[in-house]
């Protein structure tokens, strides 16, 4: 899409304008896309201290925007950034010396709701329906869009679409403008605690999905990135074996929430597997996602998947004790 290549041409005028940096051993900066519930690994990793027990003191920063997230990392003024692994593909495929180094998000993280007595048995369902989703581009909408496509229906003809800034999607929803809303968390659970229902959810329609990773320059410091590496790992196993320590730490995250709205969005995605259960990118994960952005038109072919992911990190991560 247009506005998608006039984000990444910033980005990417930036990389090979900058000099690389040189990376302290012990200190890190990771850029991420937005404060958001689907990073709760990031989070966990710096409020419980993994990155510390890795001798890591890791400073969070929040761009706004994911080519805002990169762009930190190609300048050199943050060594990570965290949000969906097309952009740092596109970024890699016009030749920046990009890398995915762990996993974060690893389920479509999308769910469809609707109001309690809109009768829901296919996608088929929707057709003529009114339906909210986040403005374009979004992974949530691509998703949408995909899923009518591949039920034989156009998203320009078939359905009432709105589209409204991420994370205002329940403000129609709730209020009546529409019957069926494309939600992430918290927002979903928010809906749900407001009597709407879930009658579709994209991490168990497409399985193992790189929705996030963390993404670094290659010449990154391999012993900062490793240790970034492990202490993500770290977080991710705590949050798989102590879900109510996960919930606390979201709590603390984000504080304006309803405590019940957060509990009930951090284990849907534990139990429907959005967060990982390791810091693996596996070839088949990374290929599904990228393959919606292809389809998009927003990525001409996957990434030869040796070049593009720290495979190696991974396993010394995953291997850790």
């Amino acid at each position: 899409m247009k506005s998608f290549a006039r984000l990444l041409a910033f980005v990417l005028a930036i990389s090979f304008a900058s000099p690389s940096f040189a990376a302290d051993a012990k200190k890190a900066t990771v850029s991420q896309a937005f404060q958001s519930m689907l990073y709760l690994p990031l989070y966990v990793a710096l409020d419980e201290g993994f990155f510390a027990k890795q001798g890591l003191d890791v400073t969070k920063e929040t761009a706004g925007s994911p080519s805002a997230a990169l762009s930190a990392v190609l300048s050199g003024s943050a060594q990570f950034s965290l949000h969906g692994p097309e952009w740092t593909a596109i970024a890699a495929s016009k030749g920046a010396g990009v890398q995915l180094i762990a996993n974060c998000v690893n389920g479509a993280a999308v769910w469809i709701a609707a109001d309690p007595d809109f009768q829901f048995k296919t996608v088929k369902d929707l057709k003529n329906v009114a339906v909210v989703s986040g403005q374009m581009p979004t992974t949530s909408t691509s998703l949408f869009f995909k899923l009518l496509r591949e039920n034989g229906m156009d998203p320009e003809k078939d359905i009432k679409l709105t589209q409204v800034p991420l994370g205002t999607e329940i403000g129609p929803f709730l209020a009546g403008q529409v019957k069926v809303a494309v939600m992430y968390e918290p927002g979903l659970d928010q809906a749900v605690a407001k009597g709407k229902k879930v009658v579709l959810g994209f991490p168990a329609l497409y399985g193992p999905y790189a929705f996030s990773a963390i993404s670094s320059r290659k010449d990154v410091d391999p012993d900062v990135a490793q240790k970034f590496a492990n202490g993500m790992e770290a977080a991710i196993r705590y949050m798989h074996s102590n879900p109510d320590g996960a919930v606390a730490v979201a709590k603390k995250e984000f504080p304006s929430l309803e405590a019940s709205v957060v509990e009930a969005a951090v284990k849907r995605m534990i139990a429907e597997n959005v967060y990982p259960t390791s810091v693996d990118i596996t070839p088949a994960a990374l290929k599904v996602a990228l393959d919606t952005q292809i389809a998009l038109g927003n990525l001409k072919e996957q990434p030869v998947y040796e070049n593009f992911v720290a495979a190696g990190m991974l396993k010394t991560a995953i291997a850790m004790k």
